[in-house]
Parts: C-alpha cells; structure tokens; sequence
C-alpha cells in the first residue's frame, strides 16, 4: 500500500456537449432508448479526465455519474496512516456510482481517475430519473452482481497470487477498458493497485519486461505481446472477462475495428468521439 498520492484542484481539461453517438461507447448507456437517450444528451457532457482527477470523497454526497469510454477510474479504501490500496476499477464496462444505486447517496471510499481519458458525465439527479426505466435498472443490476464478484475474485487474488501473475492480469484488463496498448501508469500508482511496495512492482515489471510482453519506462506501460502476457497472468483474468465481456464486448460492437499493435499483430480499437475546445454538435 502507498501513501496518500492524490493531489486536488484537478478538473476537466475540456468538455462538449453530447451526441447520440457518443453513448454507444458505454456499455450501460448504450442501452438507453427514447426520452432517456434525449435526456441524457442535453444534460450530460463529455469530458476529459486527467490523472487524479477526484470523483468522488469518502463520506461526502456524489454530486455526479460518470461513465467512461477510454478512462478507467479506481475505488480505493483509505487507512488511518494514509497508506491505499486498490478496491475495485471501472472502466466503459460500467459507472462511477454505485454506491446511488442502493439509495446511499455517499461511500467510505473514495475514487478517482486512474487512467486518463474521456467519460460522460451526468448529474445525481438525472440518474435517479434514469432508474425510472425498468430495462435500464436491470441491466445495472447486472453490472453490480458481475462488479460484485470481481471484487471478491480480486480479494482472493491479491492474498494467492504473486506479484507477475497479478500485474499481468490488471494491465490486461485495463488495455481491454482502454483498448490502447500504451497505458500511461507511473510505479506508485501500480504498487497501490497491486497492494504491494514499489520495489515488488519494479520486480515484476522487469521480469514481465524481460520476457517480452511489455516495455516500461518515463510512466508508460506498452503491451507487445498480448498472449504472452495471457498466459503469464493468473486465473483471474479469465474470470475477470467471463464477468464483465458481455459489458466491454457489447460497447467495442458499435465502433470502427482498426489497430495494429508494436509487434505487427492486430486488435480491435474504436473510433473514440473527439473534444474539441467549447462546443461541438456532430
């Protein structure tokens, strides 16, 4: 666990307002239909998330939702001394709040932005009024049991699991949420996320980087052999896609398939909408 690494005064470093387009990249509001998707656009915007950037604090109300489409965001449960660690993370598969979907309307933990990126954002109140669509709460429904048993999956994994086999499983799941293979990711981000101290992940990243499934240097983490690194990961990540795939799959359906990763191998990559600086309609 790390000490206390996040800075405040972050905000957004753009925003737009909505198309329908726009919500196809998330799994759950690519769902909505009618009045809901309307409501949604007009109310919501799309923002870029840098590092850090808080959304939500432990024991305070959550003001907003976010849905990310190439961010990911971490929950983190925060000791006395200051020291975190890594409780859950959300990506396009999912929302920020969850905690509002069993009427709570503040957490213990707080989150923040974890890989930057861009996510819809939408108020606590437009949520709530989404939840008046029965469709729509079932499949939150089932994106809580499935973000659920992850987190009890991640529980059993970070107390038997080493150190490589769970590196190479969050940096598989993450390049599924975020569908690049850079990941920019600094040591004391990735030793919260793992639970363990800088010099594990040091350790783990140069074994990993050895054999030829990543490079690693100024904070990125670049993927170059996607089934190498399959392979070094633990049981975790199959369960972790058996989990969420339906979610990721259902979202990278609706994009453009064009990539080629470092090594000459190809992977599906989106067509990810675009911020321009003050507003844009499309």
């Amino acid at each position: 666990m790390t000490k206390n690494i996040r800075p405040r005064g972050f905000s957004p470093s753009n925003s737009r307002k909505l198309t329908s387009k726009d919500l196809r990249f998330n799994a759950i509001l690519a769902a909505l239909s009618g009045p809901e998707v309307d409501a949604v656009i007009e109310n919501g915007t799309l923002v870029t998330l840098p590092v850090r950037y808080p959304i939500y604090q432990p024991d305070e109300r959550i003001k907003d939702v976010y849905f990310p489409i190439d961010c990911v965001l971490s929950v983190v449960t925060r000791m006395l001394d200051g020291r975190q660690i890594e409780v859950g993370t959300i990506g396009r598969e999912g929302m920020s709040a969850i905690p509002l979907l069993f009427g709570a309307t503040t957490s213990a933990n707080e989150s923040y932005c974890q890989v930057p990126g861009t996510a819809i954002k939408i108020d606590a109140a437009l949520f709530a009024s989404l939840k008046m669509n029965g469709a729509f709460v079932r499949l939150l429904d089932r994106y809580v049991q499935a973000y659920v048993n992850m987190l009890g999956q991640l529980a059993a994994c970070n107390r038997l699991h080493n150190v490589y086999e769970r590196c190479a499983r969050w940096l598989l799941m993450t390049q599924d949420r975020v569908e690049e293979h850079k990941i920019s990711l600094t040591h004391e981000y990735l030793a919260m996320m793992l639970g363990t101290e800088r010099s594990g992940v040091t350790i783990a990243a140069g074994t990993l980087q050895k054999a030829g499934f990543i490079s690693y240097g100024h904070g990125v983490v670049t993927i170059l052999d996607r089934p190498g690194l399959e392979g070094a990961s633990c049981e975790c990540y199959t369960v972790a896609r058996k989990q969420f795939g339906g979610f990721l799959d259902s979202a990278r359906s609706l994009g453009k398939l064009d990539a080629t990763v470092p090594n000459g191998r190809t992977s599906p990559k989106r067509t990810k909408p675009k911020i321009n600086e003050g507003v844009r309609e499309e």
